[in-house]
């Protein structure tokens, strides 16, 4: 509900699971629609609870979004062709505090060995991975670094990308029946997973959990001889395609390469 108190009542939501689960990992899917329709101060209590939260070592991880960059589209005008005004970002996703998580279409080997990926983008249906610059936010400062100058000087979606494409989707059991997933609501908890497990070897290593983890992937983007990501240069969105070299705003750094990031994200703390 997002009705009078609705920010209020997500902090006090964050603030309380962070007080029974802290340094603990997060996946969102919510989403409240085009950043258009809100105020900075709206999610002021928000970013506060996050930051609460990263503080003590929780990461949180958003969906961007699969309306491929149309997110201010409204319910009435689908039939229609996209206008300037339906192209937006996700008000959840845009808070500099989450990772926001776009999508790719995957493909892999007989062993489901990695072979290529690219954005995810299902144009008949208008589904597709979400990207784009914040109207709330400016660029923070760690986005700054890896990215490039020509892009707009605002907080830029998404961060990272998983697969998505409900078409390579990830194979799923539920009620004892084997389904296919897909959507950045499935990448982001994807990326949830693969924080885990890296907060599993860094804590085992006496090291803290990754906590607020933007600053860290882009100083890696930019910085790191080993490669951290897989760079998505083919396909795109409705709105723009995902073939800048390095960041865009249609699938962000890219994929992981968990081996390597987290190899990188020890290296960038031994030196910090």
């Amino acid at each position: 509900n997002e009705g009078a108190g609705a920010f209020e009542k997500l902090a006090g939501l964050m603030d309380s699971v962070n007080q029974q689960f802290p340094r603990a990992v997060w996946t969102f899917s919510i989403g409240w629609g085009c950043d258009r329709l809100f105020s900075a101060a709206d999610f002021a209590p928000v970013r506060a609870a996050l930051s609460r939260a990263s503080a003590q070592g929780t990461t949180a991880f958003d969906a961007s979004g699969d309306l491929a960059g149309l997110e201010c589209k409204s319910g009435r005008k689908w039939s229609e062709p996209p206008s300037p005004d339906d192209v937006g970002v996700d008000a959840v996703a845009s808070l500099p505090e989450m990772t926001a998580i776009g999508g790719t279409k995957l493909s892999t080997d007989a062993r489901g060995e990695w072979l290529a990926e690219q954005a995810w983008y299902d144009g008949p249906l208008i589904q597709g991975t979400a990207g784009g610059a914040s109207t709330l936010y400016d660029r923070p400062s760690w986005q700054t670094v890896g990215v490039g100058t020509a892009l707009p000087n605002q907080r830029l979606l998404p961060d990272v990308s998983a697969v998505a494409d409900p078409m390579t989707g990830v194979r799923i059991v539920l009620n004892q029946r084997v389904v296919v997933g897909g959507g950045t609501s499935q990448a982001a908890p994807i990326w949830a997973g693969f924080a885990a497990l890296m907060n599993q070897s860094l804590i085992g290593r006496g090291s803290p959990p990754l906590g607020h983890l933007n600053p860290l992937l882009y100083k890696i983007a930019k910085t790191a001889t080993l490669p951290g990501f897989r760079d998505i240069s083919m396909g795109g969105n409705a709105i723009m395609p995902s073939s800048t070299t390095g960041y865009d705003m249609v699938t962000g750094l890219g994929t992981p390469n968990i081996a390597n990031l987290l190899r990188n994200i020890e290296l960038v703390r031994a030196v910090s």
